[in-house]
């Protein structure tokens, strides 16, 4: 393997854990603001689709910079 197909390799990678990662992050987010003003379950529910969507988000950033990258 030469140094730019592991570099291709470890950004998407990192996008195997960048979902759960924004997805918790969001879960954490939107508990704590239902606790705290009482609206469970909205915000919650609210703040993981906004965790899925920071998810996809960097899985199109990084496909589109591989790809990018490989059209040179």
């Amino acid at each position: 393997m030469n140094p730019a197909e592991i570099r291709k390799l470890a950004a998407y990678s990192t996008v195997g854990l960048m979902f759960p990662v924004s997805i918790g992050v969001g879960w954490v987010m939107g508990y704590f603001l239902d606790r705290w003003l009482e609206t469970s379950p909205y915000l919650t529910f609210l703040f993981v689709l906004y965790g899925v969507a920071a998810g996809f988000w960097n899985l199109y950033k990084v496909t589109k910079k591989n790809h990018h990258e490989d059209t040179k």
